[in-house]
């Protein structure tokens, strides 16, 4: 089968690679859409695992069956999690599934920039969905970066009403966006240094958009009845970003650091205004089953409208190019590898 070998952000080969055989209990998937993920492109964390086929992103077809498994057949839609975790350790039995040794060395192989995947038998456990009828193969490649985001904004305590700031209007940003938008918060702002990803914001559900040149706190303070953010959710490792976070959240609001920057990036923090401000500051990353089945029913129910931030669909063949645009950040949003194209 052919897959797309990747070595550096700019040099990604088609290259052939033996179909993977199956063992009792996993699957064999072929693989139909894979989304690039903005963490494809972080250059100084895949790099040093190089070469190999990354894509976590994905939905596809059921093609093979391995020995016990009972709740998928040939045939099923599904999408599959690359991290799952083991729902027994201590971390994962207090509600920290993110931070289970598990969830972070689980992964389907090889990844899902390939004509055909192998899942394990844990991810077939925990972590394989069935696509509703409603919801398309490049609909579901959404179903993990979605979930990441449902579990982000529960951690930050987002609730109707709340004003909410994302700084950084990536994908990830624009899914903070459409999400926050559809449980009901109240005045939306986006922050970018792109026209380009400030008009998207607008498109799918921010209020304002301000480009982070502006004087982003006396913005908000104008629009929003003199108040900074309840909510501000970072969805870049920007250092300027960082700090800006600290300037816009309002009294009693709470900092969501959703993007991880660069291992060992370092940055001041007023704790005097934290304290007196009682702000709260919180990491999350990934997204527990619960998590993907959940954004499944948001995608299928129409509440977040992912196809509108598809702006690019290629080949396998094409995969060096779409890491090109995904890295340059251009004019592109999310960009799918159709394997089978």
């Amino acid at each position: 089968m052919r897959v797309a070998m990747y070595y550096n952000n700019r040099d990604v080969r088609i290259e052939e690679m033996q179909t993977p055989h199956i063992g009792p209990g996993e699957l064999l998937v072929k693989v139909m859409a894979s989304g690039i993920c903005g963490s494809d492109v972080m250059e100084w964390y895949r790099i040093k695992k190089a070469p190999l086929v990354l894509g976590h992103e994905i939905a596809g077809e059921v093609v093979a069956v391995g020995e016990g498994v009972k709740r998928f057949k040939t045939g099923d839609r599904v999408t599959v999690a690359h991290h799952v975790p083991c729902n027994t350790c201590h971390y994962c039995l207090n509600g920290h599934y993110s931070v289970c040794e598990t969830l972070r060395t689980t992964n389907f192989s090889p990844g899902g920039f390939s004509e055909y995947t192998r899942i394990p038998q844990i991810n077939v456990d925990r972590g394989t969905f069935i696509l509703p009828d409603e919801v398309s193969y490049e609909e579901g490649t959404f179903a993990e970066p979605l979930a990441c985001t449902l579990l982000g904004q529960r951690k930050a305590g987002l609730q109707p009403g709340h004003s909410v700031l994302v700084i950084g209007s990536g994908i990830s940003g624009l899914l903070h966006i459409q999400l926050a938008r559809a449980l009901g918060a109240g005045s939306i702002f986006a922050v970018d240094i792109s026209e380009y990803r400030l008009k998207i914001a607008r498109q799918v559900g921010a209020d304002f958009a301000i480009h982070a040149k502006e004087d982003v706190p006396d913005y908000v303070r104008k629009n929003n009845n003199g108040r900074l953010a309840d909510v501000v959710i970072v969805c870049t490792g920007a250092t300027p970003a960082v700090q800006q976070a600290f300037h816009t959240v309002d009294r009693g609001g709470t900092i969501l650091f959703f993007a991880p920057t660069e291992p060992n990036v370092t940055t001041t923090i007023n704790l005097w205004d934290l304290w007196r401000n009682c702000n709260s500051v919180i990491m999350s990353y990934a997204g527990p089953p619960d998590d993907t089945a959940r954004s499944i029913e948001l995608i299928r129910a129409g509440r977040v409208k992912v196809k509108e931030l598809i702006t690019h669909r290629l080949a396998l063949a094409e995969t060096a190019s779409g890491f090109k645009m995904v890295a340059e950040a251009k004019e592109s949003i999310k960009v799918i590898i159709e394997p089978h194209k």
